[in-house]
C-alpha cells in the first residue's frame, strides 16, 4: 500500500513539473526493443551482466559549490537490494582512539542487528594493505557499495585513489555515532547517487534490465522528481534530461525552452526593405566620416615619424661624407695635373735646346 501511494506520487510530481509518464514508458519501449534488436545480432556471452539504465541530467548553470560526496535520490526500487540479490556491501570504519570504535564491537552490531554488510575494513588495514594499486583496484571490483564512518570521509579521496572516482564507488558517509546503522545503510543502497561536481552534466543510476517495465518507469519518474528538488533553483536550472543504455542513443524526456526575448512586430510597424537599405546606407557613410576625422593615436605613429626623421638625418649625414670625398679627390686630381703639365714643358725645352745644338 505504502509503495503505490509512493508511486503514485511521484508520477503525480513528474508529469505536474513537466515530464510525464507516458514519455518515460515510451522511451523505455524503445531502449528495451532496440537490446532485443541488438542481442539477436550479438554473440552470446558465457556470463551474462545486467544491463543498467542511465539519467543524463544537464544544467543550465554549473553548481557554486561542487561536492565529491553523491546526493541520495530515493528509488521505490532499489538497484541494489541484499535481500533478494547477493549484494556485498564494505564499510569502513575509524579505528583510531578518538573515535573508541574497534572493529569487533562493530562486527557483532551489524550480525545482532541483521545488517547486510558482508565485510568490515579499519582504516588502519587501509593505509597499510592497500597501497599498491593493485590491490585499490581489486578492492573496488570486490564490492558492489561501499560505505564508510562520516569522520572519515576527507581521508578516503587520498588513500582509495582514481578508481574509485571513475567507477563513482566513493563511500556513502554514515553516522555511525548513531544507533540507526540499518537505517542509514538501507536508505543508501535504497537511493540513486546523484554526484555534482565543476560541470553541468550529471549521470545517474536508475534502473536495471532484469526489473519489470513498470518499476523502471517509476524509478525514473521518481528519480526526475527527487534530482528537481536537489538541484540548485529547482527546475528553473533544469536543462534536460535524457534516458540511455549504456551503448545506445540518449532519449529525450525533457527539453526547457530556450530563454530568448524576442520582440514580436505588427504588419504596420515592420519598416520596409527600401527604408531599411536607406538607414544602412546613412549609417555606413556616418561610419566612413568618423573615420576619415579621427587623429591618429598611439605609439605606433610617434615611433613611424621618428623612424622617418632618423633616415633623413642618415641620409643628410651620408651625403656629407660622400662630399668631402668628392672634394678630397678633386683636389688629387687637380695635383696630379699640374705635375703631368710642369712634366710636359720640361720635355718640351729639353726637344728644343738639342734642336739648337744641332744646328
Amino acid at each position: 500500500m505504502v509503495k503505490n501511494m509512493s508511486e503514485a506520487a511521484a508520477a503525480a510530481s513528474a508529469s505536474s513539473c513537466g515530464v510525464r509518464s507516458e514519455t518515460v514508458e515510451k522511451a523505455v519501449n524503445a531502449l528495451l526493443k532496440w537490446r532485443d534488436s541488438q542481442s539477436h545480432s550479438q554473440k552470446p556471452q558465457l556470463l551474462e551482466q545486467d544491463e543498467l539504465l542511465y539519467l543524463i541530467v544537464s544544467l543550465k548553470k554549473i553548481p557554486q559549490k561542487p561536492r565529491v560526496n553523491p546526493h541520495k535520490v530515493p528509488l521505490p526500487h532499489p538497484l541494489i537490494d541484499p535481500s533478494t540479490d547477493p549484494a556485498e556491501l564494505c564499510l569502513v570504519i575509524d579505528d583510531r582512539s578518538k573515535s573508541g570504535l574497534t572493529k569487533d564491537a562493530a562486527s557483532k552490531k551489524i550480525k545482532s542487528e541483521n545488517i547486510p554488510i558482508s565485510k568490515v575494513i579499519k582504516l588502519s588495514k587501509l593505509k597499510t594493505d592497500y597501497r599498491a594499486f593493485e590491490a585499490k583496484r581489486k578492492l573496488c571490483d570486490s564490492y558492489d557499495m561501499f560505505f564508510a564512518d562520516k569522520r572519515i570521509l576527507p581521508l578516503l579521496p587520498r588513500l582509495l585513489g582514481k578508481q574509485f572516482f571513475k567507477k563513482k564507488k566513493i563511500p556513502v558517509p554514515v553516522d555511525l555515532k548513531h544507533n540507526n546503522w540499518k537505517e542509514q545503510i538501507h536508505k543508501g543502497y535504497a537511493s540513486a547517487l546523484l554526484f555534482l561536481s565543476t560541470g553541468t552534466c550529471s549521470v545517474v543510476k536508475v534502473g536495471k534490465l532484469s526489473m519489470d517495465k513498470k518499476e523502471i518507469v517509476d524509478n525514473v519518474t521518481a528519480a526526475i522528481h527527487g534530482i528537481a528538488e536537489i538541484v540548485p533553483s529547482k527546475w528553473g536550472n533544469i536543462r534536460s534530461f535524457h534516458l540511455k543504455l549504456l551503448d545506445s542513443l540518449a532519449l529525450p524526456l525533457y527539453q526547457a525552452v530556450p530563454d530568448l526575448r524576442l520582440k514580436i512586430l505588427a504588419e504596420a510597424d515592420n519598416p520596409s526593405k527600401e527604408v531599411l537599405e536607406e538607414k544602412q546606407e546613412e549609417e555606413d557613410a556616418s561610419y566612413q566620416k568618423k573615420k576619415k576625422h579621427k587623429k591618429s593615436k598611439g605609439r605606433i605613429h610617434e615611433v613611424q615619424y621618428m623612424d622617418e626623421n632618423s633616415n633623413d638625418t642618415d641620409s643628410g649625414a651620408k651625403r656629407k661624407d660622400e662630399n668631402k670625398t668628392d672634394n678630397v679627390l678633386n683636389k688629387k686630381n687637380k695635383t696630379a695635373l699640374k705635375k703631368l703639365s710642369a712634366n710636359d714643358i720640361n720635355t718640351s725645352d729639353r726637344k728644343k735646346k738639342k734642336t739648337l745644338s744641332a744646328q
